[in-house]
């Protein structure tokens, strides 16, 4: 037995949001260098992430991997950066969606960067100091 979608947008739909975000963040002097430093293969990248959403909202199972590790282990990735991130998401669903399937993916995606910086704040207080060591 499958679910039903969180709300009503198709795999085209999640696609196409997909290719026009990450054509805004490579654009984007502010999150583009970020995502530079880690995205070696834009078209894998786009892909995982377009499972990811497929996951999220349509159910699909597609999906296998730990965002929160990844965002930690980029070393570079800080909370506030989810603000940007997600005002360049919303412009694009915008963009993209009707009104009201934006709004709904907007919600899930503020819940899920609320996640994200969450966790990133949580894993930077709890990780012990370093010490710089003058040579």
């Amino acid at each position: 037995m499958s679910l039903p979608p969180r709300f009503p947008v198709t795999a085209t739909q999640i696609d196409r949001v997909v290719t026009r975000f990450y054509a805004a963040v490579r654009a984007d002097p502010r999150i583009g260098p970020i995502f530079a430093a880690h995205v070696m293969d834009w078209p894998v990248h786009e892909a995982k992430i377009r499972r990811f959403w497929r996951n999220a909202i349509l159910f699909e199972r597609s999906y296998d991997g730990n965002p929160m590790q990844v965002h930690i282990n980029a070393g570079n990735v800080m909370p506030n950066h989810f603000a940007l991130w997600l005002d360049l998401f919303d412009t694009v669903l915008v963009s993209e969606l009707s009104e009201d399937t934006a709004n709904a993916w907007s919600a899930l995606a503020h819940r899920i960067g609320r996640g994200l910086s969450f966790g990133l704040e949580t894993y930077s207080s709890n990780r012990p100091p370093q010490l710089s060591v003058n040579v």
